[in-house]
């Protein structure tokens, strides 16, 4: 079993005044699929880096499987990374640079061979292992350095943003291809990236971090449908969540000529706390369209069509004054631009945040 522990690990960097990773507690899961995300700086590469022991461990433990390897250095760590940058050695063929590894490990050339073709057949690139880097595209390179790290056979797969490099249309195709081939070795893998849509694609859980601290970590599903704090809410969905601060009022909060019912206990939780607001969630799409008339009127400013989809990005009044919200459309049936509709939240689909801390609130 090789599953990969976080017990406690920090970082903290020479000058800094605040640790780059921060009491990081994860427990990986052998073969598990897991995805660090979250935005620049907030200590997601700097956790693959401590793990791959790039980068110092200043308090706290790592584990790979039944073994400590805070202190150890990469080489006796057995993993494989691959990068950004493919980091491929230009002068050298594809199948020379999947099987660099093992020559310097002093593997025979009969065993390099067979395993270079064995991962260039799993990666579509057995016509390719007599060319050189330059004569590929960005994906079969980036395919390339895949086949140098599947050719080791690690115990753990580290990944750091390998697709940012790819354009829109390739990097989809890609991620669906590390995501099946992850599945079909079993190795456990740790994956970063800063694409919110990339992690709730691949992973088998995602855990988003804000500086340097591990703010969840589940599944894409649960995550999605039960953030545990404002921070998680507005950084994952496509597009984000809607987060408005609306006064406690009896039935539930208050909009200007509106009142949305939400659960009793969350409300008592922040009445109990002496707030007089929460922070409403609402998703995009768990609006309906009132026909009456009643519900939150929000004034539509622009209507962003994506075929299949339709957001109209308007505003509502809250307390007097506007704030932003996006609201999922029919999109055979788009709204004016300046046009004012009513919208209701479907039941059971309201999350409530504490205003003070951002917690979550509803169960």
């Amino acid at each position: 079993m090789t599953g990969v522990v976080y017990e406690d690990a920090s970082c903290i960097y020479a000058g800094a005044d605040r640790p780059a990773v921060d009491g990081l507690n994860l427990d990986i899961q052998d073969g598990e699929f897991l995805v660090l995300v979250g935005p620049s700086g907030c200590g997601k590469s700097t956790s693959l880096r401590m793990l791959a022991g790039l980068e110092e461990v200043t308090s706290g433990q790592i584990r790979i499987g039944e073994r400590d390897v805070t202190h150890l250095p990469p080489k006796d760590r057995d993993i494989a990374m691959v990068f950004q940058n493919y980091a491929l050695y230009p002068h050298m063929t594809v199948a020379d640079n999947m099987g660099f590894a093992l020559k310097i490990a002093g593997r025979s050339k009969s065993e390099i061979k067979t395993k270079v073709e064995e991962a260039a057949k799993l990666l579509e690139l057995t016509d390719y292992l007599g060319r050189k880097p330059k004569a590929l595209s960005g994906g079969q390179r980036q395919r390339v350095a895949m086949g140098r790290a599947i050719v080791r056979e690690p115990k753990v797969f580290l990944m750091d943003e390998p697709l940012s490099n790819l354009d829109a249309k390739l990097r989809v195709q890609t991620r669906t291809q590390i995501a099946s081939l992850q599945r079909r070795l079993g190795i456990t893998t740790v994956y970063v990236t800063h694409d919110q849509v990339e992690a709730m694609t691949m992973g088998d859980r995602v855990a988003v971090l804000k500086d340097g601290l591990l703010q969840q970590c589940d599944t894409p599903r649960r995550m999605y449908e039960k953030p545990a704090n404002v921070f998680v809410a507005g950084f994952i969905g496509s597009p984000a969540m809607n987060l408005i601060e609306a006064p406690i009022v009896d039935g539930g909060v208050g909009f200007d000529g509106a009142i949305v019912p939400v659960d009793r206990e969350s409300l008592a939780k922040a009445t109990n706390a002496g707030e007089s607001t929460v922070t409403l969630g609402v998703r995009p799409e768990s609006f309906d369209v009132s026909p009456d008339g009643k519900g939150i009127a929000i004034t539509v400013h622009v209507v962003e069509e994506l075929g299949a989809d339709a957001f109209a990005y308007g505003a509502a009044r809250v307390a007097g004054a506007d704030v932003d919200v996006i609201v999922r459309v029919d999109a055979r049936n788009t709204p004016a631009k300046g046009e004012t509709l009513h919208f209701v939240p479907k039941a059971g689909e309201t999350h409530v945040f504490s205003s003070a801390t951002g917690e979550r609130l509803s169960a």
